[in-house]
């Protein structure tokens, strides 16, 4: 797929408009009746203009936005719950994921030029890893963020277990996903507890600590000679 020229919308898309101008590019979620959720169909779509604008060395910048009054209200239920139906009562999720989900904003991170999430309305679940995986996510007045994973029951996905806590902290992004968190940070915690228990044990033999000490309890400025 090339890009079209300056201003001119991609018409191959169906979910999304694709907008050139000079060397930036505008990727606009369009199911604006559906607040811009995330379906099958959006997802192939989206990924091709992303691998699309990722290889085109003309392309110097990306903007991602959603058309109506959403930035993408996450995973389309109404879509999943059909397919769960017609497949015998069960969402296949992790295809989902390791399919469309997981490329996409792996495509978004990795890309060599800088993408710009530009969140208006809301960014829930699914959307708000979208928008997180931007290089700097700049929100309108009405945008809001929010997981909505737990609230149907899941984890957070899409990447968003590293995004939250690095983007927007570790104890919002605790609500519902602690093993997730845990994985990612202290996966090595007993390792890294020993570590520590190592160093302060050679720490506590040294001279400065027992000066340290010392000037503590003296209540004075204590005299380290690094040794």
């Amino acid at each position: 797929m090339t890009v079209v020229s300056d201003d001119q919308p991609d018409l191959d898309y169906d979910t999304i408009n694709v907008q050139r101008s000079g060397h930036a590019v505008t990727i606009k979620l369009n199911r604006p009746e559906r607040m811009n959720a995330w379906s099958s169909a959006l997802s192939a779509d989206l990924l091709s203009a992303l691998r699309a604008v990722a290889a085109d060395d003309g392309v110097r910048a990306v903007m991602l936005t959603g058309a109506g009054r959403a930035f993408c209200s996450g995973a389309d239920l109404k879509e999943g719950m059909a397919n769960a139906a017609a497949n015998g009562g069960r969402l296949d999720t992790e295809a989902t994921l390791v399919t469309w989900y997981n490329p996409i904003v792996t495509t978004i991170r990795e890309m060599e030029k800088p993408v710009l999430t530009a969140v208006n309305g809301p960014a829930a679940g699914a959307g708000l890893s979208l928008a997180l995986a931007g290089d700097l996510v700049v929100a309108k007045e009405s945008a809001y963020f929010t997981l909505a994973f737990v609230n149907i029951g899941l984890v957070p996905d899409g990447g968003a277990s590293l995004f939250v806590p690095s983007r927007i902290g570790f104890a919002r992004a605790a609500e519902g996903s602690k093993r997730e968190l845990n994985h990612w940070l202290y996966t090595r915690m007993p390792e890294h507890l020993a570590l520590e228990a190592r160093l302060q044990g050679e720490l506590a033999g040294s001279k400065d600590f027992r000066e340290g000490v010392t000037a503590f309890l003296e209540k004075r400025n204590p005299a380290f000679a690094g040794e």
